[in-house]
């Protein structure tokens, strides 16, 4: 394996103002063999920083693009919920509904789970994702090109029950259930909605939700995981993901999306204003309806992070309109919330983490 190059590329958009490249800090991630590469947007108001480190390949070199592709793992279930609160605004669907109106005999105790459940994880569903073999934030070797159906997914969750602690348990499980539910409501599939209602009319054109492919658009920086060398991960089947965490996206197109989501240009003010209500999880944020909050020295800030195997993801939002979006390949070690968390400090807060 060839040395890790570390090589920093940085867009400067607009000049001016205090905060602007999150680089360095990037930098030291991946000497410290927290990522292969990593990719940054920060923008507030008219002032926007684009950075890229590591290496696109650790063998052929290469600079990572700052406007490349990446699997964007779980941010996928804020696309989900948006376009479930968009079916509440149209009258198509009411949160405290059990889901058992909508989806008869499809989930257990399904006259007992409510949408809203489903959308803030306090449905108690068993993730699926927990099962060996069934989670894309593992290695699976050739078992990772294989093609998964919903119904599959869920029959493995549907299985085992949780038990019945009282705690937040986060479940893909859950927007597996309602990935099927924009479908029965719309008759269509769940990313053509998505694309139909978010994609295109927000110009999202480097947003894509990926079904069977395996592959990544280019530009892109590899993926890697540690079994215990690295191996390239960047192709896979991701229906095993499904609604829960499919789709690839760029900083550009993630921070375009949260910004029209959270300043309401895509459901009405009261969903918004359900979607930002949080139950506590003990997990370092709140958790509302497909959004996290994460409490910072200086305040909240909203988005969703994402893990798919080689590509972690953060898009966070201030009510500011400041955002940081960021795209991480992890190397023989995952990168520290404190590293994370640290850079959002900085950015957000205007100081080091």
């Amino acid at each position: 394996m060839q040395t890790m190059m570390n090589v920093l590329v940085a867009v400067t958009v607009a000049a001016g103002g205090q905060g602007a490249g999150v680089g360095p800090e990037l930098e030291r991630i991946v000497a410290g063999n927290g990522a292969t590469a990593a990719l940054a947007r920060v923008s507030d108001g008219d002032r926007t920083w684009s950075d890229a480190v590591g290496v696109r390949d650790i063998r052929r070199g290469g600079q990572p693009s700052p406007s490349g592709y990446f699997r964007i793992g779980s941010v996928t279930k804020t696309f989900v919920a948006t376009v479930v609160l968009q079916l509440v605004d149209e009258g198509k669907v009411r949160l405290d509904d059990p889901i058992d109106q909508y989806l008869p005999g499809l989930v257990p105790d399904g006259e007992h789970i409510t949408v809203r459940q489903l959308l803030n994880h306090t449905s108690h569903l068993h993730d699926y994702m927990s099962e060996p073999g069934y989670s894309t934030n593992r290695w699976r070797g050739d078992a990772r090109f294989r093609s998964f159906q919903p119904r599959e997914l869920l029959e493995v969750a549907f299985a085992k029950k949780l038990p019945d602690d009282g705690l937040w348990h986060y479940s893909n499980t859950n927007y597996v259930v309602l990935g099927l539910l924009v479908e029965k409501l719309t008759g269509r599939a769940y990313g053509a909605e998505v694309a139909r209602r978010v994609l295109r009319p927000l110009g999202l054109r480097h947003t894509v939700v990926p079904g069977d492919r395996a592959g990544v658009p280019s530009p892109h920086a590899k993926g890697y995981e540690p079994v215990p060398d690295l191996v390239d991960a960047t192709r896979m089947n991701p229906s095993l993901d499904w609604a829960a965490g499919e789709m690839i996206s760029t900083t550009a197109d993630l921070e375009r999306f949260m910004s029209a989501l959270l300043s309401g240009k895509l459901t009405s003010a009261a969903s918004l204003r359900a979607m930002r209500t949080t139950v506590k999880t003990g997990a370092g944020f709140g958790y509302g309806l497909g959004l996290q909050a994460y409490t910072l020295p200086c305040g909240t800030v909203w988005g969703h992070s994402g893990e798919l195997i080689g590509y972690q993801t953060f898009a966070f939002r201030a009510d500011s309109g400041k955002a940081l979006t960021m795209s991480i390949n992890p190397s023989t070690r995952n990168p520290s919330t404190q590293e994370v968390m640290g850079i959002a400090v900085k950015v957000f807060c205007g100081a080091a983490g």
